[in-house]
């Protein structure tokens, strides 16, 4: 896929895919999300989308046109009641909760999810993006980039989002004005490159009176040569989860009679068949498949999303939790982890409290040492030894009593992403997602080791004094791992061959 700016007056608009001319109807929808700072006319959007495309139907009509008191100076409805539904959101004219809607074009199917902008409900937020594969990021023209834009770009990039379109929203009310558009997708071009996000689309519109949104608005903004939203939304592509190796969490298992055993899950990513050989972790056990197993029919083959009972070729021990996965690709299993999460309730994250970590249906201990938190201004991560607060955005270390089972989140969602729940009083209090497995003395291992990838100094004290003096090893300090040890432990550790520590 090529990235190429186009003219001076949409510089900052990245294709995501080939010519809408070459797109045929894709069957799976494309996940998106809105998200940005409150008043920044997220439900507005959403709803202008839904009535331009005719997904709202003649009772959805009819009931809008009641609900909304009256038309406005358009002659249309108020379209933020199409999402907002909770009767505490059109009281207040705010967005608490997700609410999610779906509707297509002739060249595909979507599911939107309108989500909060509100500080207080950013993990309603991160809840919707968690199974994104595209963010409409909107500002308000007036205004620009708020924190709580930034704050939203961020979870989205951390739940693993790396399409962006930044509508420019309200963009009536500034008369139009190209510099205004310039300058705020410039602005947000810069900090989304910060996170690693490169393909960005950035549009300006009215949602309210439907401009950009379905149809270009040519006589308002003829200076605008890029896409429409729709359009934006044609081209993006969704993200696979067949890649990679094969992962079955354990959900439960079958024992109809004394003749059968199956494992029972959703497949979370690639491909298996009969005769593959795999893995049960943590264990270790290798077996063969011998035979798949849904509802109605036995299969020859299961993918990513597929609910299936797996039964193997003997009889080994598995249990609720354990991971069956492919011999070949096998995930990352350890005591000790890297990840980045966002704190979710009030009282934050305590430094040293064990925590219940949750992903798929596994359950363990785990104590969260904070490493780094991110300042949302300037985009950069600053060291952070003490809790973080509700909202916050930590780098952290986790550490486990029993082995623990993961991928990297960037390689797969399912199996790289957890919840923390507080074991006093049971509420969900971050999400966060794994970023790197942790040696067992302290070397970093981004997914599956490679050799050569770490390397050991050993130097004497003044040396290496000096050494962590300097600019560069301060920007890469949460990466290094230092030990004093005497000359004939270091010559050990040398000469061991364990590279990876």
């Amino acid at each position: 896929m090529s990235v190429t700016a186009t003219s001076t007056a949409s510089a900052t608009i990245l294709p995501f895919a080939e010519s809408a001319a070459k797109i045929t109807r894709d069957v799976r929808p494309l996940r998106l999300i809105t998200c940005g700072s409150v008043d920044d006319g997220k439900s507005t959007l959403i709803g202008r989308l839904l009535w331009d495309t005719k997904a709202v139907k003649e009772d959805q009509a009819v009931t809008l046109a009641r609900d909304s008191g009256g038309q406005n100076d358009l002659g249309l409805p108020d379209f933020a009641l199409l999402l907002d539904g909770l009767q505490a959101e059109r009281e207040q004219g705010i967005t608490i909760d997700v609410a999610y809607r779906y509707f297509s074009t002739e060249k595909r199917s979507f599911i939107v999810a309108d989500t909060p902008g509100h500080e207080q409900y950013t993990r309603n937020m991160a809840t919707g993006a968690s199974t994104a594969d595209l963010a409409i990021l909107l500002a308000d023209a007036r205004v620009g980039l708020l924190e709580q834009t930034r704050r939203h770009a961020t979870i989205a990039s951390l739940m693993g989002i790396r399409q962006f379109v930044l509508a420019v929203n309200k963009f009536d009310l500034v008369n139009y004005d190209r510099e205004i558009f310039d300058r705020i997708s410039h602005e947000f071009r810069e900090f989304a490159l910060s996170l690693g996000v490169r393909q960005i689309t950035a549009i300006p519109m009215s949602a309210l009176k439907g401009e950009n949104v379905v149809y270009p608005a040519t006589s308002t903004m003829p200076w605008y040569e890029g896409p429409t939203l729709v359009e934006a939304l044609e081209l993006a592509t969704t993200r696979s989860t067949q890649t990679g190796g094969f992962r079955l969490p354990v959900q439960r298992v079958s024992r109809p009679g004394e003749s059968f055993r199956g494992y029972q899950g959703t497949v979370a990513g690639g491909s298996i068949k009969p005769g593959d050989s795999v893995v049960i972790l943590p264990s270790g056990t290798i077996a063969n498949v011998k035979q798949i197993v849904t509802f109605d029919l036995v299969r020859n083959a299961a993918v990513a999303g597929d609910a299936i009972t797996l039964v193997l070729d003997r009889q080994v021990d598995v249990a609720r939790g354990d991971v069956i996965a492919s011999l070949d690709g096998q995930p990352m299993t350890g005591l000790n982890f890297e990840g980045q999460m966002v704190a979710l309730q009030p009282g934050g994250i305590e430094p040293g409290k064990r925590y219940w970590l949750k992903s798929g249906s596994r359950r363990q201990r785990v104590a969260v040492e904070p490493i780094s938190q991110l300042d949302l201004q300037s985009g950069s991560w600053a060291p952070h030894a003490s809790g973080l607060d509700m909202n916050a955005i930590g780098k952290v270390r986790l550490s486990f009593e029993e082995q623990a089972v993961f991928d990297t989140y960037e390689q797969n969602r399912s199996t790289g992403a957890f919840i923390l729940i507080d074991p006093d009083t049971l509420n969900t209090v971050a999400g966060g997602m794994i970023t790197a497995k942790r040696g067992e003395l302290g070397g970093i291992r981004r997914g599956e080791p490679v050799q050569g990838d770490r390397v050991i100094l050993s130097l004497p004290a003044d040396l290496a004094e000096l050494l962590m003096a300097t600019d560069a090893f301060a920007a890469r300090r949460d990466d290094v791992e230092i030990r004093r040890v005497s000359g004939a432990e270091a010559a050990q550790i040398l000469t061991s061959g364990d590279k990876d520590r």
